[in-house]
């Protein structure tokens, strides 16, 4: 620090000087109106804002001549236009970045671990995981891979494949527990009705005390390009509960993820 007070980075003063206030007065408009206040009078922006009613006329006038914002002459609201603003974001967005707040807010909900995969050869390869108690002898990172066959997630993948394509990825089944679908026939049949059913559940099939419901993600395509699954221990919550408790949560954030995949391709 010197004698006349705290040093600056010329980057911080630079910055700065490239402020333009008349594109930060713009954004504090639209960010005026929310849920609580979806329309609101060009007094009700002005005091929201802290502009002049003069300033708040403008940039109010200006919204709605290129589309984001609509009046009926005394009301303003903003227009479905204005997502405009953040497809540039999410068209930039990976699916892991775009699933991982969706599965934050689900884990909070259930208190379970969740997670996304997708399908590899015959392995289901994680993307994604919000992780609460470890569940598995194996630690689960992004970039785990499991044998598709015996996961839920990786049954819900597999089974939106054609049957020819089905046939190259199942590979060789091997039964990992005393519980594991280790027939092919058998296999298929379980396949067919996690089709049917939009969801799998499977009871430790991979491992003694793992527990998982798996349901799929589409792309706007209506394609399933991924899985997401929610986890839990055998002593603490049973298959019931993973039907009636976690997978409504879980579809929910799925349609999520989906919604944000549609605003990417859209």
């Amino acid at each position: 620090m010197s004698a006349t007070g705290p040093e600056h980075d010329p980057a911080d003063h630079a910055v700065r000087a490239e402020h333009v206030q008349s594109l930060a007065r713009g954004l504090s408009v639209i960010k005026a109106f929310d849920g609580a206040h979806p329309a609101q009078t060009l007094s009700d922006v002005a005091r929201a804002t802290g502009l002049t009613r003069a300033a708040a006329r403008r940039f109010l006038l200006t919204l709605v001549e290129l589309g984001y914002v609509r009046t009926d002459g005394r009301l303003f609201a903003l227009t479905p236009r204005v997502l405009e603003l953040g497809y540039s974001y999410l068209s930039a967005l990976s699916l892991p970045e775009l699933a991982a707040p969706h599965l934050e807010e689900l884990v909070e909900t259930v208190h379970e671990s969740a997670s996304v995969s997708v399908l590899d050869g015959d392995d289901v390869v994680y993307v994604a995981r919000v992780a609460t108690a470890r569940i598995m002898a194996v630690s689960i990172t992004v970039g785990t891979r499991f044998p598709a066959y015996a996961t839920s997630m990786g049954r819900v993948l597999l089974a939106a494949l054609p049957p020819d394509e089905l046939d190259a990825r199942l590979g060789a089944l091997e039964p990992l527990t005393d519980r594991t679908v280790a027939d092919r026939d058998t296999l298929r049949d379980v396949l067919g009705d996690v089709r049917a059913a939009g969801y799998c559940l499977v009871d430790q099939e991979l491992e003694d005390g793992l527990r998982s419901v798996a349901v799929p993600i589409r792309d706007a395509a209506g394609t399933v390009v991924a899985a997401a699954n929610v986890s839990t221990h055998a002593l603490r919550n049973s298959t019931a509960w993973l039907r009636d408790e976690a997978l409504p949560h879980l579809r929910a954030c799925a349609a999520a993820v989906e919604a944000d995949l549609k605003g990417v391709r859209g």
